[in-house]
C-alpha cells in the first residue's frame, strides 16, 4: 500500500462520499467536523479508519449509515443516494443493507444467542426457513454453534463480540461498519476477533469500514485512512504507526 493512491470515485465503488461536510452549531459559531470529503470504498475492501478521539470518526459512520444527514454533500451506498431519502427510508435502507459491530456488543440480554442473530431477519420480514438456516450458519463459523440457546450474560466478552459479528452478517448486508470492535476486549482476544472479522468478510466477499485506535489491525487492512482536522488522508502502514 502506498500513500499516494487516489481514492476510487467511479461506479465500481460501493461507498462514495462527495463533498461531504458536517458541522454543528455551538452558540453563535458553526463548528465543522468534516470538511468536503471526497472518498470511496471499493466493493470487497477492508478499510481501517484511524483518528484521535473527537476527530469525527463516529460522525462519519453515522453519515455513511444514514443515521445522520450531512450539512453539505452526498453519501451513496451501492446505487442509493442516502442524502435524498427521508429519515424513514434511510432507516429501512440501513436495516436491510448495513451491518454494525459495536464496541459494547449491543446484544439484547433477554434474547438467546440464536434469537439475537435472527433479529435482523425478523426486522426485515425475511424469516424463511432457508434464510434462518443461512443466518445461523454464521454461528458455526464464529465457533459458537453449541451456544445457540445461551443468553449473552453467560458468554465471555470475546464470545459476545463473535455473536455480534454473526448477527451483523446474518441479513447479508452490502456494507459492514465496525466502531472500535475490540475496545472492550483484552489484547489477545481483540486480535482473535479482528482476525475472525477479516476472514469472514473476505470469505463472504463483504465490504467493511473499521474505526479503531488499535494499530495492530493495520496489517489486516487493504487500505488505511486517517481522519485529521476534518479531512481524510490515505496512509501507508508505516505512516499509520507514526
Amino acid at each position: 500500500m502506498t500513500s499516494d493512491r487516489t481514492f476510487l470515485t467511479d461506479g465500481k465503488a460501493l461507498v462514495q462520499l462527495r463533498g461531504l461536510t458536517k458541522g454543528y452549531r455551538e452558540g453563535e459559531q458553526e463548528r465543522a467536523v468534516l470538511r468536503g470529503l471526497d472518498f470511496s470504498i471499493r466493493a470487497g475492501e477492508f478499510v481501517v479508519l484511524l483518528g484521535r478521539s473527537g476527530s469525527g470518526k463516529s460522525t462519519l459512520l453515522n453519515l455513511i449509515s444514514g443515521i445522520d444527514q450531512p450539512t453539505e454533500g452526498e453519501v451513496i451506498v451501492g446505487e442509493t443516494n442516502l442524502t435524498r431519502l427521508s429519515e424513514q427510508d434511510r432507516t429501512l435502507f440501513r436495516r436491510e443493507h448495513i451491518g454494525f459491530v459495536f464496541q459494547s456488543f449491543n446484544l439484547i440480554p433477554t434474547l438467546t444467542v440464536a434469537e439475537n442473530i435472527l433479529l435482523p431477519l425478523e426486522l426485515n420480514g425475511r424469516m424463511g426457513e432457508a434464510e434462518q438456516k443461512q443466518a445461523l450458519a454464521f454461528l458455526d463459523q464464529v465457533g459458537l454453534a453449541d451456544r445457540a440457546d445461551s443468553f449473552p450474560d453467560r458468554l465471555s466478552g470475546g464470545e459476545q463480540q463473535r455473536v455480534a459479528i454473526a448477527r451483523a452478517l446474518a441479513h447479508d448486508p452490502l456494507l459492514l461498519l465496525a466502531d472500535e470492535p475490540t475496545g472492550n476486549l483484552d489484547y489477545q482476544t481483540g486480535l482473535q476477533v479482528m482476525q475472525l472479522i477479516h476472514d469472514l468478510i473476505h470469505r463472504a466477499q463483504k465490504t467493511i469500514l473499521v474505526v479503531t485506535h488499535d494499530r495492530d489491525l493495520i496489517d489486516l487492512a487493504d487500505r488505511v485512512v486517517r481522519l485529521h482536522a476534518g479531512t481524510l488522508h490515505e496512509v501507508s502502514a508505516e505512516e499509520a504507526l507514526l
